[in-house]
């Protein structure tokens, strides 16, 4: 009885033990079959690790500020009789500006003066008499005060009719006017905008971890839209004494020479404060750097193999990066093709088509 059911379970077993072997002989086959082929090269490009003097600098954006800069207003009140000046104008320190209506003024000011005379008349015949004891400490009093309100009105009128005549506290370019003869204006009008702009500002912030790096009198590089691909030369003038509490960024200052005016208050500029440059650095392209979120690689060909390798880098310039760690002079990093290329893949060189490794790069023209 045991024997009639022990047979079919043999046979069962050795009917799956044969299709084990068959299958197990199949992919044994097949992996040779692959170990035996040989994968066709990678077509990449490469550049070799050079070593240059690698300028170190900060990098901000700020904007341009007049050396100086106010709108002129008005004073007092009064009816524009006459613009002295024409928007857009240089002017020197002292020239006229604008002229108010001070017909009214100028008419009380000789009746005053009038009062003046006499009550500096009355205030000599009073101490006179009171040296001879023939009038009272109390007339003398009054005669002094007389006299002092009097003069103090005359300074008061000829202050008032001196800001009808309003004049450049220094010299610079106008702006555009904001005012027309006839038109009446009251106390803290604007007249127009007055810009020293030889020299001009450039305001900019940085980092706090930057401020250990910047000190008075360091060279600052400026660039505007205006002179495109032309580093003004400035210098570092003033460092603000607190950290901003919105940004924690520390306010800075750079004096550049605007002798034609081409630079104006309000432009927004790249300033790049210039360190001391690092000697003999390693430099490839960037575009041979491949990121990931367990630090930078790069591969290196050697013998016609792709080698994979961590580095660490520092600052970018154009299409240029710093290597820090992980290379050294002449190793070919690829630069494109890295996509399909892995660890030891065979890999052939062609440098038709490399990236651009400029470190100033400039739009191309179409």
């Amino acid at each position: 009885m045991k024997a009639r059911f022990l047979y079919p379970v043999l046979i069962a077993l050795g009917v799956l033990g044969a299709l084990f072997a068959y299958k197990y002989y199949t992919i044994r086959k097949m992996m040779a079959a692959q170990a035996a082929m040989v994968r066709p090269p990678v077509t990449v490009s490469v550049a070799a690790v050079r070593e240059e003097t690698w300028p170190n600098t900060l990098h901000a954006v700020g904007t341009l500020e007049s050396f100086r800069g106010i709108t002129i207003k008005t004073e007092v009140e009064g009816a524009v009789r006459r613009v002295a000046f024409t928007s857009g104008a240089t002017v020197e320190a002292g020239q006229p500006i604008l002229e108010l209506d001070d017909s009214i003024e100028a008419a009380s000011l000789p009746g005053l003066e009038a009062q003046a005379t006499l009550a500096a008349a009355n205030l000599s015949r009073a101490r006179n008499l009171r040296a001879q004891n023939t009038n009272t400490a109390v007339d003398l009093e009054a005669a002094t005060a007389a006299a002092e309100s009097t003069q103090s009105a005359v300074a008061t009128l000829r202050a008032t009719l001196a800001k009808k005549h309003i004049t450049a506290p220094f010299a610079g370019r106008l702006g555009i006017a904001l005012v027309y003869p006839g038109q009446f204006l009251g106390k803290a009008e604007p007249v127009v905008r007055l810009e020293t702009l030889d020299p001009i500002y450039a305001d900019f912030s940085l980092p706090q971890q930057d401020v250990a790096l910047v000190a008075m009198g360091q060279a600052v590089q400026v660039y505007v839209d205006a002179i495109p691909d032309h580093p003004l030369p400035a210098t570092l003038i003033a460092i603000a004494p607190r950290m901003s509490d919105v940004t924690r960024s520390l306010d800075l200052r750079a004096t550049l020479a605007n002798p034609r005016e081409v630079l104006r208050p309000g432009m927004v500029i790249r300033a790049e404060v210039v360190l001391p440059s690092t000697p003999r650095a390693l430099v490839i392209p960037a575009a041979a750097v491949v990121h990931n979120p367990y630090g930078e690689t790069i591969y290196v060909v050697e013998q016609g193999v792709a080698h994979q390798r961590f580095i660490k880098t520092g600052p970018e310039r154009g299409d240029l990066i710093l290597v820090r760690e992980g290379l050294a002079v002449g190793d070919q990093v690829i630069t494109s093709g890295q996509i399909k290329v892995h660890n030891g893949s065979p890999v052939r060189i062609d440098n038709t088509y490399a990236p651009d490794a400029d470190p100033a790069p400039k739009p191309k023209e179409s």
